[in-house]
């Protein structure tokens, strides 16, 4: 399965030029971040999961004292949007504001789960992978793959 890793000007201008074919869009905003509006981008053909999340900084860890449960409940939401991405035949985008830490982090769990080579995405100094999200999607894939009868790729 293919996950690419997007920032949010990258994915501006590809909404803006379409795409080739149907894609699903991870779309990840912090609190200090303004979401990125889809619906000017209305002609493209693209299915949308969009998601505030809390900044995992040390420092905003301790203010709101997030863990690991309390942190992105909306993983299950976004495992049964990957399968049925998947199941569609489509691409699936991972983008945030910079494309190199929450999307990158989400795009390494499907593409570990799905091909068994999320290591590339860290061994790519180019991205620097939210742990966390990382651990949060990859965990729920694996929950909602019992749904599915497909399990994790392993190499």
């Amino acid at each position: 399965m293919r996950a690419g890793i997007f920032s949010r000007a990258e994915i501006e201008s590809c909404l803006r030029r379409g795409f080739r074919s149907r894609v699903a869009v991870i779309s990840f905003y912090t609190k200090d971040e303004k979401p990125l509006d889809f619906s000017v981008f209305s002609d493209v053909n693209c299915d949308v999961f969009q998601v505030g999340v809390e900044d995992t900084r040390l420092d905003e860890l301790m203010e709101f004292s997030l863990t690991y449960k309390t942190y992105f409940s909306e993983a299950e939401e976004l495992a049964k949007f990957i399968f049925a991405a998947k199941n569609a035949g489509v691409m699936i985008i991972c983008q945030c504001e910079y494309g190199l830490s929450l999307s990158a982090g989400c795009a390494a769990a499907i593409r570990q789960f799905f091909n068994g080579d999320g290591i590339n995405v860290f061994e790519n100094y180019a991205y620097c992978p939210n742990l966390l999200m990382y651990h949060k999607v990859y965990n729920a894939l694996i929950e909602e793959s019992f749904e599915h009868g497909e399990f994790p790729c392993r190499y």
